[in-house]
């Protein structure tokens, strides 16, 4: 079976059963059968239309689900007008299904894992796996969702900042998981860029692009995590990163910041400095300054202990550390780096294997074990013999 075809038709196939007429969560469902149906008969008898076959099946599975509803009229007139079987209209209704998906009522957590089932086409036990959670209390959650927005229709406008908090976790999910959604979140944040008039679809496009660019340095051959200091910039694709801060500042001339341009400028310091020594860091910590005004997040807050951690000294960092949460993500892998920076490197060897236990990632959890025994072995040489 050809995994990314069908991860590729998914969408298309589902927007063509909501338009016929067909409630989002019927229709999820439908396409659901068909691909089970197309798992067991493709290996040996593959359609010369794809789409095509899957959009028959799917409607004819929607049709037999709609015969047992009680609403006899409206199963007639689907019946009525179900089209003669043949190649299926080319049209691309993804982004139209991500405003679907990132219905208002719905919690971004639960937008994302909908967007990732019934649009990315990933399997309930893979979103599971990437939220670190049992794959029945997924299934559970995507339930409950497809429940909120059953009876939804495109014809009722999405919510667009729920539409780019679903796409950047989307691209994040295709940045680190284990099914590259990267570049597809890139390809309908440029379509949405196309139609909708405002800076921060472009902010995020912005910081998508120089993220992006930056992608080839993260991993050493061995797959482990090399981290922003140490990567080759040489690596970076310069096409993204100019093409990023020339949308960013087109973005920030309308003078209409939001958070996504905030991020996407503190990404494009990053991005301009020839080596990490060079990084402009009172600028970021400015930058993260205006994040925290605009979003008052702790995550914000603990990005921005770092900043000041470098632009002003770790023990500086670390007095911004002191008011936040500790059971946040990476609180404790960034206490053990200013503690590292600070000298103390008994307390930020025990705090990089603290950081590893709670890591969300394999990846990062190896990487956290390294450093320290690193720094184990640094100590360990700096002793007295």
């Amino acid at each position: 079976m050809n995994e990314a075809l069908i991860r590729s038709l998914t969408p298309s196939v589902l927007g063509v059963l909501v338009r016929r007429g067909a409630d989002f969560a019927a229709a999820e469902d439908a396409v659901q059968e068909a691909l089970v149906e197309a798992v067991r008969l493709w290996p040996t008898d593959r359609p010369r239309d794809p789409k095509g076959w899957l959009v028959t099946v799917a409607w004819r599975k929607f049709l037999d689900a709609a015969r047992s509803d009680t609403a006899r009229r409206r199963r007639e007139e689907l019946v009525d007008q179900e089209p003669e079987p043949g190649p299926a209209a080319e049209a691309d209704d993804t982004l139209r299904l991500y405003f679907l998906c990132a219905h208002p009522s719905l919690t971004p957590s639960s937008a994302v894992a909908l967007t990732l089932r019934a649009v990315g086409g990933l399997t309930t036990r893979q979103i599971a796996r990437a939220y670190l959670v049992p794959e029945a209390t997924m299934a559970q959650r995507i339930s409950r969702a497809k429940r909120t927005v059953s009876g939804v229709r495109f014809d009722r406008a999405g919510d667009l900042s729920t539409v780019l908090r679903v796409l950047y976790l989307v691209f994040n999910e295709g940045y680190s998981g284990d099914v590259d959604l990267a570049a597809e979140a890139i390809r309908l944040t440029r379509q949405l860029a196309a139609a909708v008039d405002d800076p921060e679809v472009a902010g995020l496009l912005a910081l998508m692009l120089l993220h992006h660019a930056r992608r080839a340095g993260r991993t050493a051959p061995d797959g482990s995590l090399v981290p922003l200091a140490e990567q080759d910039r040489g690596t970076w694709d310069t096409g993204f990163i100019a093409e990023g801060v020339g949308i960013l500042q087109a973005a920030l001339a309308r003078d209409r910041l939001g958070e996504f341009q905030a991020q996407a400028a503190v990404a494009a310091l990053h991005a301009d400095a020839p080596t990490a020594a060079d990084t402009d860091w009172v600028q970021i910590v400015e930058w993260y300054d205006e994040l925290v005004r605009l979003t008052d997040s702790p995550v914000v807050r603990l990005n921005r202990a770092v900043a000041v951690g470098e632009a002003d000294g770790p023990r500086a960092g670390l007095a911004a550390l002191a008011g936040l949460d500790g059971s946040l993500p990476r609180y404790t892998a960034v206490a053990a780096y200013l503690h590292e920076r600070d000298g103390d490197l008994e307390t930020a060897a025990r705090l990089y294997v603290e950081a590893a236990h709670r890591a969300s990632n394999l990846a990062e959890r190896d990487h956290l074990t390294r450093q320290a025994a690193r720094i184990n072995a640094e100590s360990n040489d700096r002793r007295p013999r």
